[in-house]
Formats: structure tokens, C-alpha cells, sequence
């Protein structure tokens, strides 16, 4: 593994920046990383990594929102990840994944114009709703990699207080990364060398973890809405360019 200094420090700072970001906003780290340390490093090694510095973050984050989340609404999340997850599976190892990142890009980016323009729901869904956008997530996680967007989407344009939203978010990741580095170690991807890689980076994801958790404190509900809009919007753009460029 090339561990020169430049590679280095291309991944601290991707690293650093996706850190702040999830920090802040709860979600949004995993792509950053992946298109930052790809430059560098291999993919082999940057999906088991990311899957790994992806817990330390959600572990660093967990213990300050636990009490905040859902948990009633993360109950039938989780069921319908469980009945998601193995449908995604079979159509990674059977279908290509391009297609429906582009699907998942649009989606998104159509929802995003409408929680721009004010839409929202008036009630949290209930269980069935719950449970088919876990079902969602967890087939898009399987099939591509890309899990949040439909439990991003289920939880920002609800009624319930941004801190909630965030909560509960942090704590469904957390899930999913338990789960992606099990599927990783399964297939023998986590080598010593993705052991090495996210020692060197532990560091640069907690310190942004902690700025970008202090930032989201201090910053009123409204302007936290929008940043989560226009962060969508630019995930969205990134994993339609990364669909169509691959």
C-alpha cells in the first residue's frame, strides 16, 4: 500500500472535510471520503475503510443523540433494512449498480427541489411507510453502496425538530455500518492494510466530528434546513457524475 505523504494528506484533508460534515448535518461523509481517497488508494481498500471510519464517526456521535432518536420510527427502519439488505445483494452480484445510482441521484434530487420549495409532511409515517423506506434503503445499500438518501429524506421532511431528525439519522448509520463491515469482513476485505489506513485517519474524523457537532449547536433550525437542502442537492449531483463517469 502506497503510504507516501502525499497520499496521506489528500486523505486527512477528505477525510477532515467529510468528518465536519457529518458532523454538522448527521450524513454525507461516506461520499466524500470515497471520491477523496480514491485518488489515492485503491477502492479495495477505501470501501472497507470508509465502512470502518464511518462507525468511529457514528460511535463518536452516538452517546451526545442517543436519547433524541426516533427509536419507534427506527424499529420498522430496521426491519425493512433486514428485508432490503439480501434483495440488494443478490443484485449486486447479478446487475450492474450504474442504473440505479442514477434512479436513487434523480429521486433525490427531485425531493430535494420540493423540500426546497416548502414541502413537508404533516405527520411522521407510520409503521408500513417506515418500513418500505427501510426496505429501500437497504436494497440500495446492498445493490450500490448509497443507503441514506431514503431515510434522509423520510426523516428532513417530516414535522419532527431538526434535532430529532438528526438523531435518529446518526443512529440508523450506525446500523448500517455495523452491517457493511460485516459484509466486508465476510469477504475478506478488512487486511491489515485497511488496519493501517484507518489508524493513520481515526484521528482527522473524530477532531472534525467534535468541530462540526459544536457548529450544528450553535445554529438556529432554519439555516440548518437549508444546509441540509443544498448538501443533498450536491450528494445527489456527485452520485449522478459518479454514475455516469463510471
Amino acid at each position: 500500500m502506497n503510504l507516501d505523504p502525499l497520499a496521506v494528506t489528500v486523505s486527512i484533508v477528505a477525510v477532515s472535510i467529510g468528518a465536519f460534515v457529518r458532523g454538522y448535518s448527521g450524513f454525507g461523509s461516506s461520499l466524500i471520503w470515497i471520491s477523496g481517497m480514491s485518488i489515492v488508494f485503491p477502492p479495495i481498500l477505501v470501501v472497507p475503510a470508509v465502512y470502518m471510519l464511518e462507525l468511529v464517526a457514528s460511535v463518536g456521535l452516538l452517546p451526545g443523540v442517543w436519547r433524541q432518536a426516533d427509536w419507534r420510527s427506527l424499529r420498522w427502519l430496521f426491519l425493512g433494512v433486514i428485508l432490503g439488505l439480501p434483495i440488494g445483494l443478490y443484485l449486486l452480484a447479478n446487475l450492474p449498480p450504474a442504473p440505479v445510482r442514477v434512479a436513487i441521484a434523480l429521486v433525490v434530487l427531485s425531493a430535494t427541489f420540493l423540500l426546497s420549495r416548502g414541502f413537508s409532511l404533516k405527520s411522521i409515517p407510520g409503521p408500513l411507510p417506515a418500513t418500505c423506506t427501510g426496505v429501500a434503503s437497504g436494497l440500495f445499500n446492498g445493490w450500490t453502496g448509497i443507503g441514506g438518501p431514503p431515510v434522509i429524506l423520510f426523516y428532513f421532511s417530516g414535522p419532527a425538530p431538526v434535532a430529532v431528525s438528526r438523531a435518529s439519522l446518526i443512529a440508523f448509520l450506525f446500523v448500517l455500518d455495523v452491517l457493511g463491515i460485516g459484509m466486508a469482513g465476510v469477504n475478506g476485505l478488512v487486511t491489515r492494510e485497511v488496519w493501517v489506513l484507518v489508524a493513520i485517519l481515526a484521528a482527522p474524523v473524530l477532531i472534525g466530528i467534535s468541530l462540526g457537532n459544536r457548529r450544528f449547536i450553535h445554529t438556529p433550525p432554519a439555516a440548518f434546513r437549508r444546509f441540509v437542502t443544498v448538501l443533498l442537492a450536491l450528494l445527489s449531483v456527485a452520485v449522478l457524475a459518479r454514475a455516469l463517469l463510471a
